[in-house]
């Protein structure tokens, strides 16, 4: 007995869209109105508001107006109200149809941007990606089209998951900077301009990274754009061209 609790303490956590968790406390007309899908959309609300640090089920409570068991008759823990969140914030990319007929490369620009622009949005999401299975509806349905719309390069298919990996973890990568340079300039009351000036002001001012600096300025020069969002869009649009023109070439190769 004492061995099979030890091995029950110690296993892994699934999903909450597994074993029918997903469904549970749906269109039950409690006395406090609450559903499943109010509690996840104001849980979105709160993440984006506060951040994952401060997100708990009292707070939520308290933002809900009932008491945290109110809560826990819906979602068992906040593992669980942190996967619902996150696969609902996948559900606001507008996906493309890849039997349209549209160029492969329109649409593969298209998930990226999405990507990115989830990620920006909700900084909370990446560090949550990875610590779930995310299977929720929502990331299967874009997971799908990825798939869809990368099988149509015309590469091999034992290459396409190295394809995927390589552009939407570079999405990933990008847009969790931007999501956390944007929410670093908000936590000190500026805008994002206003915390880059600052930010390359300060550092200017240091010997220690003079000679950096020097060897900085003609790329930053040459970058082009006045504003922080001028900068990062031309550097994403310009890497993920790069990320196309290496596919087009490793397809020409055969």
């Amino acid at each position: 007995m004492a061995k099979a609790g030890q091995e029950a303490k110690g296993a892994a956590r699934t999903s909450v869209w597994l074993d029918g968790k997903a469904r549970r406390g749906r269109g039950t007309g409690q006395p406090s109105g609450l559903d499943r899908d109010r509690i996840t959309e104001v849980s979105v609300r709160l993440l984006d508001a506060e951040g994952l640090a401060k997100f708990s089920m009292r707070r939520l409570a308290a933002e809900l107006n009932v008491t945290a068991m109110s809560v826990y008759w819906y979602v068992d823990t906040k593992d669980d109200l942190l996967e619902l969140a996150l696969d609902a914030v996948y559900g606001e990319m507008e996906l493309p149809d890849p039997a349209a007929g549209a160029d492969w490369r329109e649409h593969l620009r298209e998930l990226a941007e999405q990507y990115r622009a989830v990620l920006v949005r909700h900084a909370w999401v990446s560090p949550l990606i990875g610590r779930y299975l995310n299977i929720g509806p929502n990331n299967l349905a874009f997971s799908r089209v990825v798939q869809q719309v990368v099988r149509r390069t015309g590469l091999p298919v034992h290459r396409l998951t190295s394809t995927i990996s390589a552009v939407f973890q570079f999405v990933y990568g990008y847009g969790t900077l931007e999501g956390h340079f944007n929410t670093r300039s908000a936590a000190l009351g500026m805008s994002r301009d206003e915390y880059f000036r600052q930010s390359v002001a300060e550092v200017s001012e240091s010997a220690a990274y003079a000679e950096v600096l020097q060897e900085s300025k003609e790329i930053m020069e040459a970058r082009g754009g006045d504003t922080v969002e001028e900068m990062m869009e031309r550097d994403f649009t310009y890497a993920l061209d790069l990320l196309i023109a290496g596919i087009e070439t490793l397809v020409e190769r055969g």
